[in-house]
């Protein structure tokens, strides 16, 4: 078999073309950040916070960030690490899994509320300080201010 189709099937596998439910004993966490050699810290919905494993056979075919959600099996032996993923979700996973009513409540996003015209000066940029001059009257910009950048 060739490395190409090789990591073809592996994908299909981590990320289950054929929805599946979740065992018993697997739980869906959120990846918080790669710690290096194959080992990631992830988030349960209760908020505990442990490392689990990426299995041999995912490690030079698949690549998780930080935000993602996986599917993972406990593992007996081992004190930091406690699980090793077995599925990768997708957006269509994710969606499967909500509409089966599986999906954590603690991992429901919260949409962004619309902002309105009105609001608009309440964001500001903190990142830049603005001082603003304002010009005397004989000037021609008739008293409007102008901002500086320090």
């Amino acid at each position: 078999m060739s490395l190409r189709n090789k990591r073809k099937h592996v994908m299909n596998e981590a990320q289950w073309e054929d929805q599946r439910l979740p065992l018993r004993n697997q739980y869906i966490v959120k990846v918080l950040r790669s710690m290096g050699n194959n080992l990631h810290m992830v988030k349960k919905p209760c908020g505990e916070v442990h490392y689990v494993s990426m299995p041999t056979k995912f490690r030079r075919s698949i690549w998780i960030k930080r935000g993602n959600y996986v599917l993972v099996e406990p593992i007996l032996e081992g004190k930091k690490v406690k699980a090793e993923i077995v599925k990768i979700f997708n957006k269509d996973s994710i969606k499967f899994y909500k509409e089966n009513n599986i999906w954590p409540e603690e991992f429901v996003e919260n949409k962004i509320l619309e902002v309105k015209d009105d609001d608009i000066d309440f964001f500001e940029n903190l990142n830049r300080n603005y001082h603003i001059q304002y010009c005397s009257e004989d000037s021609s910009d008739s008293g409007r201010g102008t901002e500086v950048e320090d």
